[in-house]
């Protein structure tokens, strides 16, 4: 018989979810941070006069990526409303002394989100730690209320990171991004890949064949590097563009990202 699908486990008042391993580091998300408030921030517009509000899910043993995230997003939407959400009691217990009310809260919950409605949610490093069977019901949950969802992984530092747009329990697009100085090549971003990716990292299947002509594309453009990592990855994202479905400009190419859209 197949396997069942792992079920979301739910603890005191329905908070669906289980506790995480919560490292986290100051600054270690400031990738998709950068990408939410450059490319996003159109989701973060007031609606019917009430402030957008943005939960961050599984903020871990430290509060500090919430904080760095509330107050990026301030920059471009000021009215905005963040919520740290963690199943954990004691974690959210603790990270109450950097709560800003109402615009910096931290709340115990799950993948329900609370019950609140959210108008995006960051959920970083969490599904990496759930078996891939659970990934599809989080989706689902999380986006019920009409929240577009970033779901993905980074590294301890947040030099490299990977993360899916989940709209309607789908993905939308796909992001890569990294500290291109240090890049090897941009296949090395596989460990870093969501949940839902990494046992599909194999040939045949669109992940595979996206990192594959990213590696070809970055190895025929070495001439660039006498002009810097930078330009080399341009080169490189420019070469896959005829293929694949790269969404925005030069612009965001220069810090080291590809956005794809993925429907896959």
């Amino acid at each position: 018989m197949p396997a069942r699908p792992t079920r979301l486990a739910a603890g005191r008042a329905r908070a669906l979810g289980l506790p995480t391993r919560g490292t986290t580091a100051p600054n270690r998300l400031r990738r998709v941070d950068r990408w939410i408030t450059g490319t996003r921030a159109h989701l973060l517009r007031p609606a019917q006069d009430a402030p957008p509000l943005v939960v961050d899910l599984g903020f871990g043993s430290s509060p500090v990526t919430t904080v760095e995230l509330a107050s990026r997003l301030r920059s471009v939407a000021p009215d905005v409303r963040v919520v740290g959400l963690e199943i954990d009691a004691e974690r959210v217990t603790a990270a109450r002394a950097a709560a800003d009310p109402p615009q910096l809260e931290f709340r115990r919950g799950g993948f329900e989100l609370a019950g609140l409605r959210a108008v995006l949610v960051r959920a970083m490093n969490v599904l990496r730690q759930y078996e891939e069977s659970a990934v599809a019901e989080a989706w689902q949950t999380m986006t019920a209320t009409g929240a577009v969802v970033i779901e993905g992984t980074c590294d301890e530092i947040g030099r490299r990171a990977c993360w899916f747009e989940i709209a309607d329990g789908a993905p939308v697009t796909l992001t890569l991004s990294a500290h291109l100085p240090s890049l090897s090549r941009p296949s090395d971003l596989a460990e870093r890949l969501p949940k839902s990716l990494i046992a599909r990292n194999v040939p045949g299947e669109p992940i595979h064949a996206l990192l594959d002509d990213l590696d070809a594309a970055w190895a025929a453009a070495a001439p660039h590097s006498v002009f810097g990592a930078r330009q080399r990855w341009i080169a490189a994202v420019t070469a896959i563009s005829e293929r694949w479905r790269v969404q925005g400009s030069v612009r965001r190419w220069r810090l080291g990202e590809v956005t794809v859209l993925w429907d896959r």
